[in-house]
This record gives C-alpha cells, structure tokens and sequence, in this order.
C-alpha cells in the first residue's frame, strides 16, 4: 500500500465528514450574511476534495497493476461520495433551499437541528472507518518502519564489533610479523657469527698443525 495515498486518503476523508456536517448546518442557517460565508467554506472545501481526489487518482494509476486495481475501487467510491457531497451543496444553494429545508422541519416536527439523514449518518460513518483503518495501516506502518530502524541499528552495532575484532586481528598479526622480522635478523646475526667463529676456530687449527709439524721436523733433522 502507498503511504503517499494512504495520506491524501485520511485527508480526504476528514474533509469530507467536516463538509457533509457544514452542509447540514448550512441548510439551517436563516441569516444570509452567515449562510454565505458558511457557502463559502463548503465552496472551498469541495474545491479542496477535487484536488484530493485528483492527486489519489494519480498516485493509484502509477503504482503495480495489483495495487492499483484495489486503490482505483475505493477512489471510485469517493468520487461517488464526493459527487453526492455536491449535490446537497447544489440543494443548499437554490433558490427554493430556505423553504426545502423548513418544509423538512415541519415534516419531521421537533428533530434536533444536528440530526443527519441516514444516508449522511452512514456516509460519516464511512469516513470515520476508513479513518481508523488509515490511522491502523499509519500505526502498522510506523511499528514496521521502528522494527526495521532497530534491526538496522543491531546489524550495524554487530557490524562495528566485527570491525573491532578485525582490526585487533590485523593489529596482532602486525604484531607477529614484526616478531618474525626480529627473529629472522636475529637468526642472521648468530649464523653471521657463527660463520665467523668456524674461520677462527679453522685458523686456530691450521696454525697448530703448522706448530706441530714444524716442531717434528726440527726434531727429526736437528
């Protein structure tokens, strides 16, 4: 579902509860000066309802096929309800709706003036359930969107663990391979001396054989 028409959705439907109540009130109203400015808002409001209800048509007919089929079947029911919406603004402005309406009042003796026909109860009963169920979708919405926000917070607090033990890991292995250089110029140096040592020992002993024989020549000859 489009959180972008589930937005002009609940807008369109308090607009029309707020415009079938002024519609109501209005045909009541006996002082002109007030009747008109009450005419005025109803005017505007059902000016407002056209634009809702373009912007909802436009948004259905770019989402996928199976969500726009279900969104374009209850754009029609608002258009149906819009449309009845501008008939009794029609009825309030004519001519002959002063006497419309205290005929209706004779005819149904002591009403109260706020009563609403049935057919107006069951349109704002409408708009108050599609209301709930745009606030439910809005809560449901809000509950997914905070689950996913605390998913991506957890992934990204493991990620950064993970991050921490890599470099502790590339900071050890640093560590060995300076150890490993340190011990292979360590090695180096011992067989340096070593090497060094063997000439040494080797002279040594040469000399000494040299001693010796030449000794034992000197005993023999002399």
């Amino acid at each position: 579902m489009s959180e972008v028409f589930e937005g002009y959705e609940r807008q369109y439907c308090e607009l029309s509860a707020n415009l079938s109540r002024k519609c109501n009130s209005a045909a009541l109203i006996t002082d002109q000066e007030q009747k008109q400015q009450k005419l005025s808002e109803i005017r505007a409001g059902i000016d407002d309802a056209d634009v809702l209800i373009r912007k909802m048509d436009l948004e259905a007919r770019s989402l996928q096929p199976s969500v726009k089929a279900v969104l374009l079947a209850k754009l029609r029911e608002y258009k149906s309800d819009l449309n009845q919406l501008k008939k009794e603004f029609k009825k309030i402005t004519s001519p002959n709706a002063n006497q419309a309406a205290r005929e209706e009042l004779l005819e149904s003796g002591n009403a109260d003036l706020h009563t609403v026909s049935a057919e107006q109860r069951e349109r704002m009963a409408m708009s108050v359930e599609r209301l709930n169920e745009s606030s439910d979708r809005i809560t449901q919405s809000r509950r997914t969107i905070y689950e996913t926000e605390e998913l991506g917070v957890s992934i990204l607090q493991d990620l950064h663990q993970q991050r921490e033990t890599l470099l502790n890991s590339h900071n050890k292995l640093h560590g060995v391979d300076d150890a490993i250089d340190k011990s292979k110029k360590v090695l180096t140096a011992m067989s340096r001396r070593m090497t060094k040592h063997k000439w040494i020992v080797g002279s040594v002993i040469g000399a000494l054989l040299l001693a010796i024989i030449i000794i034992i020549y000197f005993k023999l000859f002399h």
